[in-house]
């Protein structure tokens, strides 16, 4: 039977409990468990595609194609499984889901509650979990903070599934914070009793308590929150604010959590095979001090204000430069700067550029313009997405002389349209879900810079999300001219990787690689890129 593990947060919201969830996710599959983690977001947008990367942060695409929480590129990350569509619900799937229902009769008449019909709907899309992936445990993180208004149908499910499940298969576990008062140098305790007394108020008592601080813990404090809070001391876990995201799993592992868990849950005993995890952030840790190269990124984007919206690409630069031991610094540089003769004077310190996906005219022009000087300057340069279709834009432009080629996203009436929508994408009226979505195949010219990349492989897989794609009519003038297409679909039709032939590497790929990316297993496209960036300043 699989087992659940269940955690809230409380006191304030941010204290890390996605990181956590993974956390725990790394130590279980560390002891040969099968491990799923699942997002609850009590908010009431479908999903969070049609949502601002100023709202949200980065979308994270699954390989099955759903638009889920940047958390879920967390547990990816962590337990290096591939995570699927069931493993992110927010309450407007929930509600839809039963107004969906309800409409269809489904009901027989009844009148629809949120209790039963939304609770049981949650608990039905937890259990979907379980069924879809056969994992021994399944982590559900509801997010939002104990006393949230609109997390409590989510709280109370969980509350009924685990006296639905027996106490002995579920787990509950809250993440909460201790704040630090200046005057005094204390950490206060209270919050997390009054935290705690809220969700005992709901039927639930936790049996962990994960206690986040910026200041070391001292025990008596863990012995108190015990006692007030009524769970066993070994249970109380600090958890410092850690300079390295990676290292949380040996944190909690340490403080003997997992041997907690296995016991509480009956899980089998089994020495956890951690060591390999602990050299990899050994070795991170040990790049983090200033006497150890560094290598220079330069982000160009849209949304740099908030790096939350390139989570998966920030992490994807640190595992391919930690991997060939160097310090990163990323340098964010917005791309509406560069139009205004701003920022150049950090681009040009940069050892390679990246421009990542998005979407909407502002700041493309940016785009276009580090592409330019990225091409023209020989810097080592990686477009995701959007940031291989503004390549090309530039190469149309400068290269072939299309002066106005640009994307019919920007201006439909270009004379030039070398990015343009997608042929099944030209009937679509609703912006939610309906964009190219999920994993599909590509395959890779021999002798390319993308195939040396892959370790000459005939075919990848790789996750996609967008609407718009290279226009096959310029294919040949572009190839003409120096662009090789060296990723295409299997049946040829669509562009997935373009690359400039003489250049040390100008890449861009229509698909987002950073998805893929794991600390312990660097991207091929991440990591070639960082190592010709360090062999093009070595040759300077």
């Amino acid at each position: 039977m699989t087992k659940y593990i269940f955690c809230t947060g409380g006191v304030v919201s941010s204290v890390g409990k996605g990181v956590t969830a993974a956390a725990i996710g790394r130590i279980l599959k560390a002891r040969g468990l099968k491990v799923a983690i699942q997002k609850l977001d009590p908010y009431l947008n479908v999903d969070p595609g049609t949502m601002s990367p100023y709202q949200h942060g980065e979308v994270f695409v699954t390989a099955d194609g759903a638009e889920t929480d940047l958390d879920l590129g967390h547990y990816e990350r962590f337990i290096d499984e591939h995570l699927n569509r069931t493993c992110n619900v927010t309450a407007g799937r929930v509600y839809m889901n039963v107004l969906e229902k309800e409409r269809r009769g489904d009901y027989l008449g009844g009148t629809i509650q949120v209790i039963p019909h939304i609770t049981n709907e949650i608990k039905r899309c937890i259990a979907l979990v379980a069924k879809e992936t056969s994992a021994d445990v399944v982590i559900v993180e509801v997010g939002g903070t104990v006393g949230d208004i609109e997390g409590q149908p989510f709280l109370e499910a969980i509350r009924q599934m685990r006296h639905g499940i027996g106490r002995n298969d579920a787990l509950f576990i809250h993440v909460t914070f201790l704040p630090h008062i200046g005057a005094t140098g204390e950490l206060k305790t209270k919050p997390t009793q009054h935290s705690v007394r809220e969700l005992r108020s709901l039927g639930i008592q936790p049996q962990v308590i994960i206690a986040r601080s910026d200041h070391e813990v001292e025990k008596d404090l863990c012995s108190k929150i015990a006692l007030f809070c009524d769970v066993d001391q070994e249970a109380v876990i600090p958890l410092v604010t850690t300079d390295l995201l990676y290292g949380v799993p040996l944190v909690l592992e340490d403080a003997g959590l997992g041997e907690y868990l296995v016991e509480a849950l009956g899980l089998p005993r089994r020495k956890p095979a951690l060591s390999e995890w602990r050299q990899m952030t050994a070795r991170m840790r040990e790049l983090k001090d200033d006497h150890h190269d560094t290598v220079r990124i330069g982000i160009v984007g849209k949304y740099v204000e908030l790096h939350d919206a390139y989570m998966s690409v920030k992490e994807a630069l640190f595992h391919a430069a930690s991997a060939q031991n160097h310090r990163l610094e990323i340098e964010w540089i917005y791309s509406g700067d560069l139009e205004k003769d701003r920022g150049w004077d950090v681009l040009e310190t940069v050892d390679g550029i990246i421009v990542p996906g998005g979407f909407g005219y502002r700041g493309i022009e940016g785009k276009i313009l580090a592409a330019r000087y990225a091409r023209e300057r020989r810097v080592p340069y990686l477009g995701l997405c959007l940031g291989m279709q503004t390549m090309c834009i530039e190469f149309a432009r400068n290269v072939l002389g299309y002066e106005d080629a640009n994307s019919s996203e920007f201006e439909t009436t270009t004379e030039h349209p070398v990015i343009d929508l997608m042929y099944e994408q030209r009937g679509v009226t609703d912006m939610g879900g309906t964009m190219r979505l999920g994993v599909y195949p590509c395959r890779l010219a021999a002798g390319s810079k993308a195939a040396a990349a892959y370790g000459n492989a005939d075919c990848i897989e790789e996750r996609h999300r967008h609407r718009f794609e290279f226009n096959n009519e310029y294919r040949d003038a572009f190839a003409d001219g120096g662009m090789v297409f060296s990723g295409l679909s299997p049946d040829g039709q669509l562009v997935e990787i373009a690359e400039i032939q003489d250049h040390p590497f100008m890449v861009g790929s229509q698909f987002h690689p950073e998805f893929l990316s794991r600390p312990n297993a660097p991207h091929p496209l991440f990591s070639k890129l960082i190592e010709t960036a360090l062999a093009e300043r070595k040759a300077k």
